[in-house]
């Protein structure tokens, strides 16, 4: 199954960079890594930029036991590290449009925009962090380093 749902991350990477008007060299994929609580699970962001924005298009497998359906996933962009959050968010990712597709293959995709640079994200110490819904604890499922 997790080959099916890897090839199936590859596929959705290659439609959504193909149906870009960005460059290729502007676009990168942002490793992030499951925590404890969502161990084997995968997730593969893609950060392009938007103007003077930057969008983030999320394909992520599994969802944590005893999650409500459909999950509900926020993220969030923090200073510092992963094992060393800032305090609160730098960006909220959960204010503007999420679009949400199906796919057989356990995977869901979806969209999610910062109102910042990718230059200004690339050169600080930030890092991606994906949350469960607050109705499902809203534990942190996946985070990674932006720069």
């Amino acid at each position: 199954m997790k080959i099916v749902s890897s090839l199936a991350l590859v596929v959705a990477a290659g439609w959504l960079s193909g149906c870009s008007t960005v460059p290729d060299s502007q676009i990168t994929n942002i490793p992030l890594h499951a925590t404890s609580v969502n161990a084997g699970n995968i997730a593969r962001p893609i950060m392009m930029p938007k103007g003077n924005a930057t969008e983030f298009w999320f394909a992520v497998s599994g969802e944590t036991m005893g999650s409500a359906l459909p999950g509900r996933l926020t993220a969030y962009i923090y200073p510092g590290s992963c094992a060393n959050l800032g305090a609160k968010p730098a960006y909220d990712l959960n204010d503007g449009p999420n679009a949400r597709f199906y796919s057989s293959a356990s995977m869901q995709y979806f969209w999610k925009s910062a109102p910042v640079a990718v230059e200004t994200l690339r050169a600080g110490s930030y890092v991606l962090v994906v949350r469960e819904s607050p109705a499902d604890g809203r534990q942190s499922i996946y985070c990674g380093r932006l720069s």
